[in-house]
């Protein structure tokens, strides 16, 4: 059946009955989950839900994203079910009695992306069984390839005053082929799960294992008061982090570089880049593209 989801056995749709099942409240995690056969982005369709008074906890999945966006603007699309696009509404900003949850503090968003980077490399290494580290501050790295990518957005509150709701989006390439994979504006190449030689590939369990880590990761990080250390999540950042203690070049978001030694992760989620003419200076950097240096 022409465009029928079945027609490459290799890439079968998602059932959102199951997913909802497994995933959404009361025996998951997640509020409310909707899967999407197309849609032009999945942080752009969490955003306006946002907007509109949507309660934390949405998670919107799509087989096939048009115009995925990432860093800087720029644009992130696959074929049709070979990868994992989805994104979560987070409202870290607001108590949750039930749960003994205080407002985390903005000054803890930054870590936000990098929880959503531990629960990727925990799903892929439970799954598909691959060694799998992280680039500061939103790639997931196979064998040094970008095999998915993080995008954290803020949404500001319908008052003035009110904190911020965080759109949180993950891109992960599941079954994408060598001729399908994108290019990187710098110059990294990419990777899929299955090019990487994952021992599976159903994006089901995937998508279910990624989404109960990133749940479990959040709950942890509310119940420390979005403190990162106290949550255990900094420590285990650092343990998959590819990026410290690596010699770096960081474009700026003005458009200035610096190039030195990335000597860890602040408790904000800040990378702390030492760079050493004209002489040694530290610099804390909240946002960077970053390229690792031989």
């Amino acid at each position: 059946m022409p465009g029928s989801p079945y027609t490459d056995l290799d890439r079968p749709p998602l059932s959102a009955a199951r997913l909802r099942r497994a995933l959404v409240a009361p025996y998951g995690p997640w509020a409310r989950l909707e899967l999407r056969a197309e849609t032009g982005s999945t942080n752009a369709d969490v955003a306006e839900a946002a907007r509109d008074g949507e309660p934390e906890g949405l998670v919107v999945v799509a087989e096939r994203q048009t115009a995925g966006r990432g860093r800087r603007g720029r644009t992130w699309q696959s074929p049709p079910r070979a990868g994992i696009a989805t994104s979560v509404l987070l409202r870290p900003g607001e108590a949750v009695p039930d749960r003994d949850w205080q407002p985390a503090p903005p000054s803890g968003y930054g870590w936000l992306p990098l929880l959503a980077g531990v629960a990727l490399v925990e799903a892929v290494g439970r799954l598909a069984e691959l060694d799998a580290s992280l680039k500061w501050p939103n790639d997931l790295l196979i064998d040094g390839a970008k095999c998915a990518g993080i995008l954290a957005e803020a949404v500001p509150g319908p008052e003035f005053g009110d904190p911020p709701a965080v759109v949180l989006g993950i891109g992960l390439n599941v079954t994408l082929r060598a001729d399908e994979l994108p290019e990187n504006p710098t110059g990294l190449r990419a990777t899929s799960l299955q090019l990487a030689g994952a021992t599976a590939t159903d994006r089901d369990p995937l998508l279910r294992a990624l989404l109960r880590s990133l749940a479990d990761w959040y709950a942890r990080w509310r119940a420390a008061g979005g403190d990162a250390t106290a949550s255990g999540l900094r420590e285990a950042y650092l343990k998959v982090c590819a990026t410290v203690g690596r010699e770096v070049r960081a474009l700026l978001p003005d458009g200035t570089e610096l190039t030195g030694t990335a000597t860890t992760i602040t408790g904000e989620g800040h990378l702390l880049l030492t760079t050493p003419h004209p002489t040694p200076t530290t610099h804390s950097l909240p946002a960077a593209d970053l390229l690792h240096l031989r």
